[in-house]
């Protein structure tokens, strides 16, 4: 029951299935679908071996979307797998959790960003290279690309500032045409004259085995993915059964494998691959081989699902960061300042402030220092898959009634997927393995948490659990039964 002494700022229930959708699908797909063809999916797997491992990295992390989905038809909640953290193992491993999500939003919307000025330099080249100011890290910083990416942040804050229906209605525009320029792209490539399955020979990396050529994708199926769990952190914005977040999170994963899948395989079968991708003078293999297939005007639905994809992601994390944030700030495990909402709109106003002020920081230090940050916080990433699994088995034991007996066997396929997935980002012999600079600034961010966690432990001390519990899982089953299996303990 409410705490007596306790009022619960709840988000308004404003997002349909077809925004959530648009939510995750969007988050998924981002610039590397369209860049990453000809640099790594095609020269190092093969166009059937990136195919099917878009297919077998996408299974792995169902099995993480169905434990997610068990756990936020139970109870939907800002936070996502924050909030359940808490249910199962209380405040210091939800803290560790929230905070290993927090970075991995936030870098995705700034690398997300800076992704626009690729697009640019390719489409525009020299317009917006104006007013160069410094180098960092082989990364040219220039007056008029940064002030064009500023304006873009602030735009999406301001949308998310006005409310999620808005927001939402935004994201499914993008996602549509998103999902419209790339079957143009796909049917200008197969009615291209040069067009032929033969193109697509060798169906594998030559200088590797099948199997080395298919691990080389699914071995950053965790990337690839990630945005499908921004759905569990809107889950308290629906407004429709959350029974059905398990279906969309299976969706848009889905969708995903399609997109990549059909992307590659449109770059490859307009020219052999192995030409293509030899060919050191091509900077860009889409945009060549959209060229080749639909000529100048092609560049016109390429631009604009490009666009769209980078869009459709920094809407999204903004979107899944604020609501985390949020929930954090609810429960005084962040400070208060966070879980304040908006008294017209109901949005998260401070947490999304704070958002934008990260990020439009971000694309001073150049595109090749954030890629670091990304590359690292796909381990916080994963974590919080590990998280959201080890919280389902423990809930689903400890409240048996409220869920199904499949849940736990769910929940362990999850653990496996996510160890799987952390194991190939950190043994070094893994084609996905971070780099040092990349675990130097892990290390600078679990110091910077160690620190945090330290200087709010008498706040978070003082506040009661059973009051803490309240303002994370709402008056709910879940939060009567579930949080005395660790606080007894």
């Amino acid at each position: 029951m409410p705490h007596p002494h306790t009022e619960r700022q709840n988000l308004e229930k404003s997002m349909s299935p077809l925004s959530i959708w648009a939510l995750a699908f969007g988050a998924i797909i981002g610039w590397g679908a369209f860049i990453m063809p000809g640099l790594r999916f095609l020269p190092g797997s093969g166009p059937i071996g990136a195919c099917i491992g878009f297919v077998l990295g996408g299974l792995m992390l169902t099995f993480v979307a169905l434990t997610y989905g068990r756990l936020v038809g139970c109870h939907p909640v800002a936070g996502g797998v924050f909030a359940f953290s808490y249910a199962a193992f209380g405040p210091t491993l939800s803290f560790i959790c929230g905070w290993a999500l927090v970075l991995g939003y936030l870098s995705i919307i700034a690398l997300n960003a800076t992704a626009i000025v690729l697009l640019t330099r390719f489409l525009l080249p020299g317009v917006l290279e104006i007013g160069h100011m410094y180098t960092i890290a082989g990364w040219d910083i220039h007056a008029g690309e940064l002030f064009m990416l500023e304006a873009v942040l602030v735009i999406f804050w301001l949308l998310n500032y006005c409310g999620a229906d808005i927001v939402g209605k935004v994201q499914v525009l993008l996602a549509v045409i998103l999902a419209v320029g790339v079957i143009v792209i796909v049917v200008g490539a197969l009615s291209a004259p040069d067009s032929r399955l033969e193109n697509l020979s060798p169906w594998f990396a030559p200088d590797k085995s099948a199997l080395a050529s298919i691990a080389a994708v699914t071995a950053i199926a965790p990337w690839l993915f990630v945005g499908f769990d921004t759905i569990p952190q809107a889950a308290e914005e629906f407004k429709f059964p959350p029974s059905k977040g398990t279906g969309l999170m299976i969706l848009s994963i889905v969708c995903g494998i399609l997109v990549y899948s059909a992307v590659t395989l449109a770059v490859g079968v307009v020219m052999p691959w192995p030409s293509l991708t030899a060919d050191a003078s091509i900077v860009w293999h889409t945009g060549y081989t959209v060229e080749l297939s639909l000529g100048k005007t092609g560049s016109i639905p390429l631009a604009l699902a490009v666009l769209s994809a980078i869009l459709t992601g920094i809407n999204g994390f903004y979107i899944a960061s604020s609501r985390l944030l949020f929930s954090m700030g609810r429960a005084h495990i962040l400070p208060d300042w966070f879980g304040r909402l908006h008294g017209k709109h109901k949005t998260p106003t401070n947490a999304l402030n704070f958002v934008m002020l990260i990020v439009l920081i971000a694309p001073f230090f150049g595109r090749e220092v954030l890629s670091w940050v990304v590359d690292m916080s796909s381990i916080g990433t994963i974590i919080g898959y590990l998280f959201a699994s080890l919280a389902a088995y423990s809930i689903a034991g400890t409240c048996r009634d409220m869920f199904s007996a499949s849940t736990r066997p769910l929940a362990v396929l999850g653990c496996i997927a996510s160890l799987i997935c952390l194991c190939l980002l950190v043994l070094p012999f893994s084609p996905a393995a971070i780099s040092f600079p990349s675990w130097c600034v892990l290390g600078i961010w679990v110091a910077l948490g160690f620190c945090l966690y330290c200087l709010r432990l008498n706040t978070i001390r003082s506040y009661p659990e059973d009051e803490r519990a309240y303002l994370i899982l709402g008056d709910s089953e879940l939060c009567k039964s579930c949080v005395p299996n660790w606080k007894d303990k």
